[in-house]
């Protein structure tokens, strides 16, 4: 049972226990992790202590007393809050070292998730309170087999309504169609629905020219560019089936709606490309040499060489993030600008390598998504774009 696989972390981590807490479903990680069904009515406090050695406990109010029911361990039942405050120092004697959906200084806020007045709660019982950060990885962002092949099936529909989008707007310039990014943002998202992919209310970016020079930039409606021959393109598309529990893909390619690319797009792709490259084979030596790797240190090296080509202030966002259920995940980030991630790359999480480069006029990226199998084989899962798109 997954309790028991997480009690042998604990004591590999030294740590005396896991407490859980949560609050009008403010922590969905304590949910996937529980497998409890976070659309159930959850107005009241609960905790559950999973300790290194013996039986969980578990915190609960008398109104919904019910909630933790599905686990496994001994169920205490407050009422009022003098005695959920005395139930809660019972349940956690003995414990001296505690993980919680807690992050030092909030270096990593995905999962940061335990408000400071119950931290200085636990904290006041003489408990040390550490990051659940590297437990979290291994229960909430390591894929299952099921997992990894959903995430496969939705980037082989993803890479085709990438193609079926440069497609059409080559298709829209010759007959001279006047269009915005809006319009085909609208055209993906046709896409989505005909292919049983859903990006949970998020829409895919569209960017053109100086529109590309803005790493978030959405078209609306109301405030959209014009696409038109001689135009750069950027399309950044991220999804997943249809399905409860199925896990994301994201890519970013480009493209130029001429036969010739100029030649100072070519420049920039290119540093791009190899600083993505270069990630990717800094990851691949270092498990194949057996030593570990941390997410901060991938981001150095695509930062380091686009700092080589001179372009280091143009950089300005982190080098990737975790996927899972989220577009953006809860595992280790590939990160030493935002926050220093010092997890690790663990065998089954799957994250994006994508450094940029942006300028006032323009900007570029290039988007993969790499899964570090159980057998440590780095693996890029899709297409790697190699040159920019020509939409003619």
């Amino acid at each position: 049972m997954f309790i028991e696989e997480i009690q042998k972390k604990l004591r590999e981590f030294g740590l005396d226990g896991w407490l859980f807490y949560d609050f009008h479903c403010r922590d969905p990680i304590a949910y996937r992790v529980l497998k409890l069904d976070i659309k159930k009515l959850s107005t009241r406090r609960w905790y559950y202590l999973i300790p290194s050695e013996g039986e969980p406990k578990k915190l609960v109010h008398n109104i919904e007393k019910e909630r933790l029911d599905s686990l496994p361990g001994e169920k205490f039942i407050y009422l009022k809050w003098q005695e959920r405050i005395e139930l809660l120092k019972k349940i956690l004697k003995g414990i001296k070292k505690v993980a919680m959906q807690y992050s030092p200084m909030n270096s990593i806020p995905y999962i940061s998730t335990v408000d400071a007045g119950t931290v200085e709660l636990v904290r006041s019982f003489g408990i040390e309170v550490v990051s659940s950060a590297d437990l979290i990885q291994i229960f909430e962002a390591v894929l299952t087999d099921e997992d990894f092949e959903s995430h496969k099936r939705a980037g082989e529909k993803i890479h085709k309504i990438m193609d079926a989008s440069f497609k059409e707007i080559g298709e829209r310039l010759r007959r001279n169609e006047n269009f915005t990014e809006f319009d085909i943002q609208q055209y993906i998202l046709g896409l989505f629905e005909k292919e049983g992919i859903t990006s949970d209310g998020m829409n895919p970016i569209v960017a053109v020219n100086a529109n590309a020079g803005n790493p978030h930039y959405e078209p609306t409606k109301e405030l959209s560019a014009n696409i038109k021959k001689g135009d750069l393109v950027l399309l950044d598309i991220w999804g997943r089936e249809n399905r409860e529990n199925s896990i994301y893909f994201d890519i970013t390619w480009m493209g130029y709606a001429g036969a010739e690319v100029p030649e100072k797009y070519i420049k920039i792709f290119d540093i791009v490309k190899n600083a993505r490259n270069k990630a990717v084979e800094f990851i691949r030596k270092r498990f194949s040499e057996g030593k570990e790797v941390f997410g901060w240190e991938v981001d150095d090296v695509a930062r380091g060489y686009i700092k080589e080509m001179g372009y280091e202030k143009y950089f300005i966002h982190r080098t990737g993030h975790s996927i899972g259920r989220e577009v953006h995940g809860n595992g280790v980030n590939m990160d030493n600008l935002e926050t220093k991630d010092e997890r690790r790359l663990l065998p089954g999480i799957l994250f994006s390598v994508e450094p940029g480069i942006y300028f006032e006029d323009f900007g570029i990226r290039s988007e993969i998504n790499v899964f570090i199998t159980k057998s440590k084989e780095v693996m890029v899962t899709g297409p790697m774009q190699e040159e920019i798109v020509k939409i003619v």
